[in-house]
């Protein structure tokens, strides 16, 4: 039994795969961490002033996914105090079950 269920947990483990997001800090400072509900997610550069705090890079998330992956990109640049990400690429990258989703982009902090 206990095979099965280890069996069972690896082939759940390789369909779902290990969605991930990485955000490297590129800013002097710091800044209080923001609320994940109040980052906006934008398409283009914003008019407002803003300053550059890290790099975010989101991978391996399925291709229904996107607000699940919106969701944990603001958690994460919510810690660098970050206001708004503007993503600056995103896709889905072909394969197995229907392929993976994707997005490269910049968390910013209004001034």
């Amino acid at each position: 039994m206990k095979a099965k269920v280890v069996s069972l947990a690896l082939v759940c483990w390789l369909l779902a795969g290990c969605a991930v997001v990485d955000v490297t800090k590129t800013t002097k400072g710091f800044y209080d961490p923001t609320n994940p509900n109040d980052v906006e997610i934008l398409k283009t550069r914003p008019d407002k002033p803003y300053v550059e705090l890290g790099t975010v890079t989101a991978t391996n998330f399925a291709p229904s996914d996107t607000a699940v992956m919106h969701n944990a990109i603001r958690a994460k640049s919510a810690a660098l105090g970050a206001t708004a990400v503007i993503l600056t690429e995103e896709g889905i990258l072909p394969g197995g079950f229907g392929g993976r989703r994707w997005a490269m982009g910049v968390a910013i902090r209004y001034k």
